[in-house]
């Protein structure tokens, strides 16, 4: 690891103005991907701005049609919220599938969506739940967050600050796990709001994507039959040596058929 000066602001704006200064900052969430990226030499920060101690970034609030949580929320706290347990149960189960019982009590729902893992579990949920991205100075849409591998909306200075999902009707979220890390080598979100469905795809491709041809064919008939006759282009998803581009395609059907029908 490489030298490098460590801040712990305890506003929002200090940590935005210590980034704006600094030469090549990055912000501290969970440290989950940053740190051992660190230590194997891999990225070299100038300053570390920890943002543990910025007041206004924790907690679950359900609201009449949306729950909005803190980007410094960490995951096992969204497994154990009751209240989000019962305004979108499929949110805390993701929640708990993510890493192991290390990982869920250090990292930190902004963290995960601002690194946009390819293989992160959160994004298909952003995605799938049409869910709102709320900054340091201005709210982006879950469809237009994600770009690329690694790579957001985000402008290098901006941070975010909480993330409203919309409460829909029903939702379910399937994955197949990697066996050692427990990322997802697909994983899939369906949400059901009366009649209009929405499929957030993570894992199999560079970033995490809405699945708009099962989405047709649900919004057709809710039903896991209604998926058998689409067909999932594998061109652009992720090959490596967990699973090929096409067996990726053909995990998201399969998972978006056992969402479906855990639904039904």
């Amino acid at each position: 690891m490489y030298r490098f000066k460590h801040h712990r602001p305890s506003t929002i704006d200090e940590a935005m103005a210590i980034f704006a200064a600094a030469d090549d900052p990055s912000y501290l969430s969970g440290g989950m991907t940053l740190i051992p990226t660190m230590k194997q030499r891999l990225a070299s920060p100038t300053d570390l701005i920890d943002l543990s101690r910025v007041t206004g970034l924790t907690g679950i609030e359900v609201r009449a049609d949306h729950v909005r949580i803190g980007a410094f929320t960490r995951h096992g706290e969204v497994v154990a919220s009751a209240e989000l347990q019962r305004a979108i149960p499929a949110l805390g189960y993701l929640a708990a599938q993510i890493g192991d019982n290390q990982v869920r009590n250090r990292g930190t729902l902004g963290g995960s969506v601002a690194n946009s893992d390819p293989a992160a579990d959160y994004p298909a949920a952003v995605v799938g739940l049409g869910a709102r991205v709320i900054t340091s100075g201005r709210t982006i849409t879950g469809d237009s967050f994600f770009r690329d591998l690694f790579e957001t909306a985000l402008e290098p200075v901006e941070l975010i600050t909480a993330i409203e999902f919309p409460i829909p009707k029903r939702a379910a979220y399937r994955k197949f796990p990697n066996p050692a890390s427990r990322y997802a080598v697909a994983g899939v979100m369906v949400a059901d709001f009366g009649g209009r469905v929405r499929v957030g795809v993570t894992g199999a491709g560079p970033c995490a994507f809405r699945a708009t041809a099962l989405e047709d064919a649900l919004n057709r008939s809710f039903t896991p039959e209604a998926l058998d006759a689409v067909e999932i282009p594998d061109a652009g998803f992720n090959s490596d040596l967990h699973a090929s581009a096409e067996y990726r395609a053909h995990l998201v059907k399969v998972l978006a058929r056992r969402a479906v029908a855990a639904l039904c």
